[in-house]
């Protein structure tokens, strides 16, 4: 979990007797879904690890067992079971846990583009009532489930999550349209979607954006502060769809080919900054990836395995 949240016992525990966490994630294509026992402990995500983590989804969770407490710019919001929390993990958080049993659907921001995306002030909300009712029973309902869920079911799966979250969180969380995070929030997702539109565009500059966007380079190396910077966000996007592009046994592209379309003139730099973010390089990809008898084998598909840290910087491309 380091890629989301630093963590530790609390005080009064002694970590000789140890700190046990069960954990399963499920790829959505798109969205992950997360299954998590826990003993107690406290959690802070920092600005700094908000500066070099390329994650800023949205959380869902519901509670099966336990408590948690989490702040955000001084506000406190309490979860139990019975009631959902909502989080973005594009601003800094810290909190604590109980012994807790939990299920999170994790989602890009983008995933909402198409309505305008979810209000600001969904952060860090906590949301009850018959729609949070229907959408904690879906989301169980799901989860207990998911081993007999086939590949070709996985859009119309996501489709029906995205929409119940959004009809869900949207009426239950008030709007305001002149909080500065909302024009933010709005800016932020104009701004990711020109850019995924247009990774493989030479045209693709700060210039670019701050045209597109009508604002100044200050306002957009602000926006893009907590994500590193606007040329770093651009090329993490580039290497992860390349990553994509890559894992995909139908594509014969050279990978020479795949990183000059996304705008890596020199090969030796591409394959530096690919094995920097991913941990191991674009060749071992595709070797992983290799058919035999037109199927992967079983060796290649255990080796060809992501973490879930992996996963989740890749999410935004599926």
């Amino acid at each position: 979990m380091s890629i989301l949240v630093e963590t530790r016992l609390p005080d009064e525990t002694d970590p000789d007797n140890g700190f046990e966490v069960s954990q399963t994630a499920w790829d959505l294509g798109g969205m992950v879904l997360l299954q998590q026992t826990a003993p107690a402990y406290r959690f802070e995500r920092t600005q700094e690890k908000l500066q070099f983590s390329p994650v800023d989804h949205w959380t869902i969770t519901f509670l099966r067992k336990g408590s948690t407490w989490t702040g955000v710019d001084g506000r406190v919001a309490m979860n139990t079971p019975g009631t959902l929390e909502i989080r973005s993990l594009g601003t800094p958080f810290r909190g604590r846990a109980l012994a807790t049993e939990a299920v999170s659907l994790i989602v890009p921001v983008d995933e909402f583009a198409d309505c305008g995306g979810l209000p600001a002030t969904s952060n860090n909300a906590i949301l009850g009532g018959l729609r949070a009712e229907l959408l904690i029973n879906y989301l169980a309902s799901l989860a207990a489930k998911l081993d007999h869920i086939t590949c070709e079911d996985l859009p119309s799966v996501k489709d029906r999550l995205r929409e119940m979250v959004f009809e869900t969180v949207a009426p239950l969380v008030t709007r305001d349209r002149d909080d500065d995070r909302t024009t933010q929030i709005g800016l932020m997702a104009r701004a990711r979607r020109f850019i995924q539109g247009n990774l493989a565009s030479a045209e693709l500059t700060p210039d670019t954006l701050c045209r597109e966007l009508g604002i100044s380079r200050t306002r957009l190396y602000e926006l893009f502060a907590s994500s590193g910077g606007v040329a770093n966000y651009i090329r993490r996007r580039r290497l992860s769809t390349v990553h994509a592009i890559l894992f995909d046994p139908s594509n014969s592209q050279r990978i020479a080919e795949v990183a000059y379309a996304f705008g890596f003139e020199s090969a030796a730099n591409f394959s530096r900054a690919f094995t920097q973010q991913f941990g191991y390089s674009p060749s071992n990809v595709r070797k992983h990836m290799q058919p035999r008898n037109g199927q992967p084998d079983a060796a290649s598909a255990e080796r060809a395995k992501i973490s879930f840290e992996k996963l989740l910087i890749m999410l935004g491309n599926a």
